[in-house]
């Protein structure tokens, strides 16, 4: 909890709040919407920049938590009207499933290369599944899984107290800065607490913190929960903005677009993450409103020219920057 004392902790937590707080009085309705699905990515780069970045789990398949909070979450919103339990049960099933996965791999001694592929296959896998299941045998309650038209009519997050009221544009924007704003501060406090340092200890030596008597598969089975956590969410928030959820969230290409969040951005920082995720979702979404131009193949170009020209990331590339331009004598600690 020592993070919480650090002057840059509070100093970032009030930039952005006020950041939140504060472009909604200058951005219109349009702008805010698209700013909360960037909140919303964001939030899923963050969960792997934690499990990759910090944890040192190369996890392609993060997509599958995501998807899966999101069939979660409007599966029991559109049967129970309530958005309370279905957010609830979006975050706990991916842990299960998570639990589940890295039990049998980090329990079972399987190398990073291994569960790199298998968690790749989940997503896949649930892509083949939910696009044949169009019939109406794949009813629950009230809700089909629709095949791959997905389930429309996703109920928005309400207020628990009040189920009449639910939450507009604005609404939402508010709702998914703040869970962005809260999900980057609490893994601040959590890289830097001592399950945080332990795990970045196994990154980098995972025999050495084993000869030292830490159990890392407990420590990588935790962090890999934690990001299928914050992966749920992130797929329940996609769900109730968009209001309907479609198989392409277990998509190889949307697999892929998290890892280039993360390392575009920089790996080992959280920063890092949202800042990556932000570029490629604005330069997407320039490029989808512009004739003729293939955004694929832009994001391509631009991942390729990234690598060349900061192989490290666009955050740590400034760091170390700021680092040289830094008076010898002068030292101050990073900041995730």
């Amino acid at each position: 909890m020592c993070e919480v004392k650090s002057p840059g902790f509070w100093w970032a937590a009030i930039v952005a709040l006020a950041l939140v707080f504060g472009i909604p009085l200058f951005a219109e309705t349009y702008t805010l919407y698209t700013l909360t699905v960037f909140a919303i990515m964001a939030v899923l780069a963050l969960s792997l920049g934690l499990v990759w970045g910090v944890g040192g789990i190369l996890a392609l398949g993060q997509s599958a938590f995501f998807g899966i909070g999101a069939y979660v979450y409007a599966l029991i919103a559109v049967n129970m009207g309530d958005s309370t339990w279905a957010l609830a049960a979006s975050v706990l099933m991916p842990v299960c499933v998570a639990a589940l996965l890295g039990y049998f791999t980090f329990f079972g001694r399987i190398s990073d290369v291994y569960f790199a592929v298998i968690s790749l296959t989940i997503p896949l896998i649930l892509l083949s599944l939910i696009n044949s299941a169009s019939g109406p045998a794949y009813q629950f309650g009230k809700a089909h899984l629709g095949g791959y038209n997905g389930i429309p009519g996703v109920p928005p997050l309400n207020n628990p107290f009040d189920l009449s009221d639910v939450l507009g544009f604005d609404g939402m924007y508010y709702a998914s800065a703040l869970v962005l704003v809260a999900v980057y501060l609490v893994l601040r406090i959590l890289v830097r607490s001592r399950f945080g340092r332990v795990v970045a200890a196994v990154r980098e030596n995972e025999l050495r913190a084993e000869l030292l008597g830490y159990d890392v598969r407990y420590y990588k089975l935790g962090v890999f929960c934690i990001g299928a956590a914050i992966a749920g969410l992130a797929g329940a928030l996609y769900a109730a903005w968009g209001a309907s959820v479609g198989p392409t969230a277990f998509s190889l290409s949307f697999s892929a677009q998290i890892v280039i969040w993360v390392l575009l951005g920089g790996m080992g920082t959280l920063l890092g993450p949202i800042l990556g995720c932000f570029v490629v979702q604005a330069l997407s979404t320039w490029l989808g409103s512009a004739s003729g131009v293939s955004p694929e193949i832009a994001l391509g170009l631009l991942f390729i020219a990234a690598v060349l020209l900061v192989p490290s990331g666009i955050v740590p590339s400034i760091q170390q920057h700021l680092r040289r331009r830094r008076p010898a004598g002068l030292v101050s600690k990073e900041t995730p």
